[in-house]
């Protein structure tokens, strides 16, 4: 596989629509789009629930500012988690199949939210309450590191050509989708009295997760695995360590995959923690905060349909480009308007940050899977995304804060920008893969 740019066109090409109507089509984008939505309203519940509550339950030995950099510190360890993940369902995934590392994925995400939602506090068990609180993180972010991957090629590998883009987003639409509900459902908790709410009405959410692994499970049962891996099944049993093959052949394009990825990421680590909490400590309404975050999950939806559909016409790297300088050019607004202490203008920040997240997001499915080939794809791909995520999302809370606390907004606006640059000049260098073969095994 060749690392150097591509120069394919950008000029609008063909759409063929019907192959993405057939009864099969229909169900593994449903599946692919279902399974990621209920695991990452698992994951996401955890990054909101870590901004309002953890640090007084699990972490109220503490005092206030290094409670909330603790319970930030557990968000981490999940992120942290997930190329763990990736490498561990990527093996499977690149040797055994799509559809079981996707099923394993779920079944661990579920069961480990339930036992977050019945976990004792500091109060009640001591110290043993955190660290049981860590490791139950730790095995949420192995299970959605393995999903992304496995939802991504399940779908973009049943697709057409020239709908691949828009079938692989079907993955990146859950995260939106999941966010709405993590946040519908705690802001609904937050209705309760505050008494009430801190001490068993923020359970409900993570309780409810065991009716969504019920649902998600009878859908992703009846898919049938990816072709493409079919094609080359025999020879996959022979491949004892595809991560071998990743870091011996690819590994540029890992470095370049997880500098794209940064891009969303860092917007993900930005919006859904730090200005969570930040809004909320200079006074804005909880409720209204949790509101508007589901609100701007809905506009990231939508902007990631946006972005995957004309990422199918003009290519992966455009309109990555496109989303990535209006990132860049919102940076320094996001972080005051997130400050302002309303919900108004933390409304009005999140929801052009999320908006831009999503039009990333819509392409990025598809470009990072059309990096590696088939044999290596699971795990390359998932690598990628899941180490972007760990260093993205997974520390920007905690870097955030810390850089609030040395140099304040300025600061805080100019390392952000610094590394949006990066990225940007990472989607330059990488090769667009609108008009590639993916039957390619090696």
């Amino acid at each position: 596989m060749s690392n150097t740019p591509s120069t394919s066109s950008t000029e609008p090409v063909a759409i063929d629509t019907a192959t993405l109507r057939t009864p099969q089509m229909k169900r593994i984008l449903a599946s692919s789009f279902l399974g990621s939505a209920i695991e990452f309203y698992d994951f996401l519940l955890y990054v909101t629930a870590a901004s309002l509550v953890f640090q007084h339950i699990f972490f109220d030995n503490l005092p206030p500012a290094v409670a909330v950099f603790a319970s930030f510190g557990t968000l981490a360890a999940g992120y942290v988690a997930r190329p763990i993940g990736g490498i561990i369902f990527g093996h499977y995934g690149d040797r055994l199949g799509r559809k079981g590392a996707l099923v394993v994925s779920m079944v661990m995400m579920g069961l480990a939210t339930v036992v977050i939602g019945l976990l004792p506090t500091y109060a009640q068990i001591g110290v043993a309450a955190p660290i049981l609180l860590v490791v139950l993180r730790v095995l949420q972010g192995i299970a959605v590191g393995g999903e992304w991957g496995g939802a991504v090629l399940i779908a973009l590998e049943h697709a057409p050509g020239g709908r691949r883009g828009f079938a692989a987003s079907f993955a990146n639409l859950g995260a939106p989708a999941g966010a709405a509900m993590a946040t519908a459902a705690l802001g609904l908790a937050t209705l309760l009295p505050a008494d009430q709410f801190q001490d068993w009405g923020w359970r409900i959410p993570f309780l409810l997760s065991a009716g969504l692994l019920a649902v998600g499970l009878f859908v992703r049962l009846k898919v049938v695995e990816s072709p493409l891996f079919q094609t080359f099944e025999k020879e996959a049993e022979k491949r004892r360590l595809p991560i071998i093959d990743v870091f011996a052949k690819h590994w540029r394009v890992v470095v370049l995959g997880v500098l794209v990825a940064m891009s969303q990421l860092t917007i993900s680590g930005m919006a859904s923690a730090w200005a969570v909490n930040v809004a909320v400590t200079a006074g804005a309404d909880s409720t209204g905060v949790l509101t508007s975050k589901t609100l701007a999950a809905v506009a990231m939806f939508v902007a990631t349909i946006v972005g995957a559909r004309l990422c199918d016409r003009y290519g992966r790297r455009p309109i990555l480009a496109i989303g990535i300088i209006a990132a860049i050019l919102f940076a320094f607004p996001f972080v005051f308007l997130a400050q302002g202490g309303t919900v108004l203008s933390f409304a009005v920040a999140v929801f052009v940050a999320q908006g831009l997240q999503g039009f990333i997001l819509g392409p990025l499915a598809s470009f990072l899977s059309e990096l590696f080939p088939t044999a290596v794809r699971f795990t390359g791909a998932s690598l990628c995304f899941q180490g972007a995520s760990a260093i993205g999302t997974g520390f920007t809370p905690l870097v955030a804060a810390a850089l609030m606390t040395a140099g304040g907004t300025i600061l805080l606006g100019s390392v952000w920008v610094a590394v949006l640059v990066l990225c940007l000049i990472a989607v330059f260098i990488a090769r667009e893969g609108r008009t590639l073969d993916l039957s390619d095994i090696h």
